[in-house]
């Protein structure tokens, strides 16, 4: 495959799944639905028709991609068929629009593996202050947050805490990587206060650059071509067939790379002031690129 493309004859395509059985619909914005899969595990699908944008599938496709490349505890992901008669004989598939509603689209769509079976264990979308402590992998957060800046994320960042059942602890799996890419826009609107979780307490171990390795040198060091790999497992019923636009995606996060270090110091110095066991002098981290901040927008200069 040439760099700079987009084909679909990847060696390693996605798993494809075929959609059983309706268990409930999820909130958020995207209207997922829970649904029990061919290979016996539960998935929150979302589809094409969806009320955010066709392109969060191919956000979530390739964002969560990245993140489990870059080692972060991110949720298996899969292409699922839906087909005709299970949209059919299940009244609750279908979008609510504002004053309406519409059947599921039928065909691939995109599935992300519930993070615990439901019989198995809890899951929870928000832990308070006080029970974060209570989280094994609590510093993965920093890491998360380098792909965030890195992917534009223009959301606040998602996560679900689970355990399985006689366990104390929980562990965060990040989930919800639609607003990735901003969205179906594909622009990156840099905001130092986007992308980021919504409680500083889940930044307190970071007390310098060395806290979000590995995953920083993993996102500075990525493959061209394996991105190009990863834009090519999806399909092109997600993006409208403009492959041309999701080959210049792809092109702006290769570019992308050299600017992380700059979008966590903005966050850094923000009003937020997240890191306060980090105290080391503020100053402009060394870096391939440089950021160039107009409002509350970063310009990439090579």
């Amino acid at each position: 495959m040439k760099s700079g493309e987009i084909h679909h004859s990847f060696l390693r395509q996605h798993t494809v799944l075929e959609a059983l059985q309706h268990i409930r619909r999820m909130r958020g914005g995207a209207q997922s639905h829970l649904i029990r899969c061919s290979d016996g595990n539960f998935y929150v699908v979302k589809f094409q028709n969806n009320p955010q944008h066709r392109r969060v599938l191919v956000n979530e496709m390739l964002a969560t991609c990245l993140a489990e490349e870059a080692g972060l505890p991110v949720p298996p992901t899969a292409i699922v068929e839906v087909d005709e008669w299970l949209i059919a004989h299940t009244p609750e598939l279908r979008m609510q629009l504002a004053h309406d509603s519409v059947a599921c689209q039928e065909g691939q769509q995109f599935g992300s593996r519930f993070v615990v079976d439901p019989l198995r264990g809890q899951v929870l979308d928000y832990l308070p202050p006080e029970m974060l402590g209570l989280v094994r992998n609590l510093n993965d957060f920093a890491g998360m947050l380098v792909l965030d800046k890195w992917m534009g994320n223009t959301d606040g960042r998602q996560a679900a805490f689970w355990r399985l059942d006689r366990e104390r602890k929980y562990r965060a799996s990040f989930i919800d990587q639609g607003y990735c890419f901003n969205a179906g826009e594909w622009t990156f609107p840099d905001n130092p206060l986007r992308g980021i979780y919504s409680r500083n307490e889940v930044y307190v171990s970071i007390r310098g650059w060395e806290s979000f390795e590995p995953w920083l040198s993993a996102v500075e060091s990525m493959e061209e071509d394996w991105l190009w790999q990863i834009a090519a497992q999806i399909p092109a019923s997600w993006y409208g067939n403009a492959a041309s636009e999701l080959a210049t995606l792809v092109r702006t996060l290769i570019a992308r790379r050299t600017i992380v270090r700059d979008l966590i110091e903005a966050f850094r110095n923000s009003q937020r002031r997240p890191f306060p066991n980090w105290l080391q002098r503020a100053g402009c981290p060394p870096c391939a690129g440089r950021t160039t901040w107009h409002g509350d927008e970063a310009v990439l200069q090579n």
